[in-house]
């Protein structure tokens, strides 16, 4: 079927192949290659079609067409003031579609009179459509919605776009990836915010719209992080928002529905939701990045004040392939460590900025920046709870951050130069700092008391791993020390001494069963030895050059290695047999770090940038 896009044809609907309405005569295609189907919506500023393009194979589009109020259509000066900003905020709308959650936008013109757009079509199912399929979203799925589009909004937002209209009908649930999809910007609704209000017209849904929007038709990044509130709070209860406000008292109800359901959410979700709708703007977010890190990083915090962290299990397949999914930019100097908490959402990172930077491992979003540090930030660690960030750095301090909240608990001094490795033990209760100075700290990191010190290297103490099962500590020697000592961890005892480097040993990490440790070297070769008869199982030659970093995949199947020549290696850990190579960096690759699951690499460079790699 083809559909006639004359508003005024009393019978719109004709036979394929037709060139002009059998009802009303008008021509059929625009630009002699868009056709329309069906309706999809109307509203009263215009209309939206499912359409074909002949031009690319009969694909799939969205036809939107603006019909302008009769008052702006008695008025040549507003009419040609909404056509010119029509054309403007398609060029905005072009922009926008660079972005995967956003329909990209294909042409935008003027044909019989009257203005169109051609849209991406998203093939999904909306979010009240979904609502009605299965019901109410618990707590844990808005809170992957809030974390899937608020960092659209801000995408939108720092390009000084307002959606004006979101609430769960212009939210799509993409069928090929199960991404979020933001729809319907309203070019229409836009204009009418600056040329029709005069009229009287109300701009957003009601129900969905803040106040400021409906009262003066003012639109700001907080009126679209309230309307995504009330579209959470639906979502959430399965009640209309009309439903779930009390206009006498002022209050929003949904925590009573949940409650007489038996449902609650986390406190910190519920925190965040109140905040986002609130009446006034400025007792909102002022910004999707602030509820982005008040949500994300208390999250990963919170979630375990009830219940034990839930760890993920290694996917215990060798992936085919791995490709790049992020490039995390933010650093303003060489990137050296990279960390990934227990539960596998958050990416640390630290620089020679003097900054620690916090990410959203899935999709890449900045959490949040972290300066208190005066030099250099050259090592990083996670407790194996999720909760406290460990820092050292070349202003030889340790800092001890609160991971949910960002804020500084403590701050560790005692070392006479330079911190450049940390390890905390698996039981959360030891940390381990390697300096300059040639000694290795340990410290009760509920505390920050020093437990002991340890020596016995010859120059600085590179690299830290601690075992496994906590019972030894493997420390890599710097400068013309070149050894691997590995230490009692509860005595602090030398228990032996491995010997084979011939120059700094960069970086160690133990196996999964603790029977072997990895080192990588200045020397560019790379060794894995047995601990049980401290041999040297093999060594690869590196002929990229030194041997930057070494980490273990959690299931012992894969070792990765960042080199001074901008590569990634992926071995095969029993045989020695390279596996992939990574290039995608500029700079030399200084550290890496495995999820929990093994299905996600994070790689830091001498670039400034980040890197997040798939196994496929």
């Amino acid at each position: 079927m083809s559909y006639c896009l004359n508003p005024d044809c009393q019978n719109p609907q004709n036979l394929e192949g037709m060139m002009f309405c059998k009802n009303c005569g008008t021509k059929l295609l625009l630009k002699d290659r868009y056709s329309a189907i069906e309706v999809l919506g109307e509203g009263g500023f215009g209309r939206t079609f499912i359409a074909e393009d002949s031009d690319r194979l009969n694909a799939r589009c969205v036809i939107k067409q603006f019909l302008p109020l009769s008052q702006v259509q008695q008025n040549s000066g507003l009419l040609q003031k909404a056509t010119e900003m029509f054309t403007q905020e398609a060029r905005q709308l072009l922009q926008l579609g660079d972005h995967p959650q956003i329909p990209a936008l294909f042409a935008d013109f003027e044909q019989e009179g009257r203005l169109y757009l051609i849209q991406e079509f998203i093939d999904g199912q909306n979010l009240l459509q979904e609502l009605e399929r299965k019901g109410a979203f618990s707590g844990e799925e808005i809170e992957e919605l809030l974390l899937d589009l608020l960092p659209v909004l801000q995408y939108i937002h720092d390009r000084q776009v307002i959606h004006r209209d979101i609430k769960p009908e212009n939210i799509l649930r993409r069928k090929s990836d199960g991404k979020l999809v933001l729809i319907d910007f309203g070019v229409a609704k836009q204009l009418s915010a600056s040329v029709l209000v005069k009229t009287g017209t109300k701009i957003g849904t009601e129900g969905y719209a803040p106040i400021e929007q409906l009262r003066g038709g003012k639109a700001y990044p907080a009126s679209d992080i309230y309307s995504l509130g009330v579209t959470c709070i639906h979502l959430l209860t399965g009640t209309a928002p009309d439903e779930l406000y009390d206009p006498m008292k002022g209050n929003w109800l949904w925590r009573s529905h949940l409650m007489e359901e038996g449902l609650a959410v986390r406190d910190r979700l519920g925190k965040v939701i109140d905040k986002l709708l609130q009446d006034w703007v400025s007792d909102r977010y002022q910004s999707a990045g602030e509820a982005i890190a008040d949500l994300y990083w208390s999250l990963t915090s919170s979630s375990n004040s009830n219940s034990p962290t839930k760890i993920q299990h290694p996917n215990t397949g060798i992936p085919q392939s791995w490709r790049c999914v992020h490039t995390l930019a933010g650093h303003t100097n060489y990137v050296i460590g990279v960390a990934i908490s227990p539960d596998g959402r958050t990416l640390a990172s630290c620089s020679y900025d003097k900054t620690i930077k916090v990410w959203h491992l899935g999709n890449g979003q900045l959490l949040g920046t972290l300066n208190a540090h005066a030099a250099w930030v050259s090592s990083l660690a996670i407790s194996p709870d999720g909760k406290t960030l460990v820092s050292g750095s070349l202003d030889n301090t340790i800092k001890l951050w609160e991971l949910g909240s960002g804020n500084l608990r403590t701050t560790l001094t005692g070392h006479s130069g330079y911190i450049i490795s940390l390890a905390i033990s698996p039981d959360g209760k030891t940390l381990a700092s390697g300096c300059f100075d040639n000694t290795i700290r340990l410290w009760h990191l509920e505390t920050g008391n020093l437990m002991g010190t340890l020596t016995g290297h010859t120059g600085y103490v590179e690299s830290l791993a601690i075992s496994p099962d906590g019972k030894r500590l493997a420390s890599g020697g710097g400068f013309d020390d070149n050894t691997i000592n590995l230490w009692d961890l509860s005595s602090g005892n030398l228990i032996d001494t491995l010997k084979g480097h011939g120059a700094s040993v960069r970086s160690v990490a133990f196996t999964p069963d603790g029977q072997r440790l990895a080192s990588g070297s200045e020397d560019k070769t790379i060794k894995l030895w047995d601990l049980t008869t401290k041999t040297v199982d093999y060594t690869i030659a590196n002929k990229s050059g030194w041997v930057q970093v070494v980490a273990v995949r959690p299931d012992g199947k894969l070792l990765a290695t960042g080199s001074r020549d901008s590569t990634i290696h992926l071995w095969h850990l029993d045989s020695g047999q390279l596996q992939y190579t990574l290039k995608w960096h500029s700079g030399p690759v200084t550290s890496l770090a495995f999820s929990p699951d093994g299905t996600r690499l994070a790689s830091g460079s001498w670039d400034n940038m980040i890197k997040i790699w798939q196994a496929e």
